[in-house]
């Protein structure tokens, strides 16, 4: 059977060791613990974020990163413009361009989703036709799933 391919983008990872949100972390470490059903993704952009937590924190999560070994994703000059639509079009706010730049990485990649916490910006009920929207008239027929790792999971 064909591994759902997601792309994970830096608050999953974050999560794992959340426990200021317990309920959050509990599901993400479940999810984690059944993450070899899936092929795995990030870019560049994930690891930029996580290097700008304290430092305890980006060893934590690096070495989680090491741990699971995901496929790195470029930022290409196609992502940047991508991103640059969802900006342009209001679909996601010019202060989220981080967030623009994950769900166009997940988008010219052809991911089947692209898991998130971040609730406000990409797994949002009201932002994901927009995204989709974008995408479609940009040329990107295959849709986009924006969703957490709760709801990936049927183990969870």
């Amino acid at each position: 059977m064909k591994k759902f391919k997601l792309y994970l983008e830096t608050s999953v990872w974050n999560f794992y060791f959340a426990q200021d949100a317990p309920e959050k972390q509990a599901l993400t470490v479940q999810f984690f613990d059944h993450i070899t059903n899936y092929e795995i993704f990030i870019s560049d952009l994930v690891n930029k974020e996580i290097a700008r937590a304290s430092p305890a924190t980006s060893q934590r999560l690096f070495t989680l990163l090491e741990q699971h070994q995901p496929t790195k994703l470029e930022i290409t000059a196609e992502v940047l413009n991508l991103a640059q639509q969802y900006l342009d079009e209001g679909v996601l706010p010019v202060s989220a361009v981080n967030d623009a730049i994950h769900a166009a990485v997940a988008t010219v990649n052809e991911m089947d989703a692209l898991l998130s916490w971040n609730l406000k910006h990409l797994a949002n009920l009201n932002r994901i036709p927009k995204i989709n929207g974008v995408n479609l008239k940009q040329g990107y027929s295959k849709k986009l799933e924006l969703t957490t790792p709760m709801e990936v999971a049927d183990e969870i």
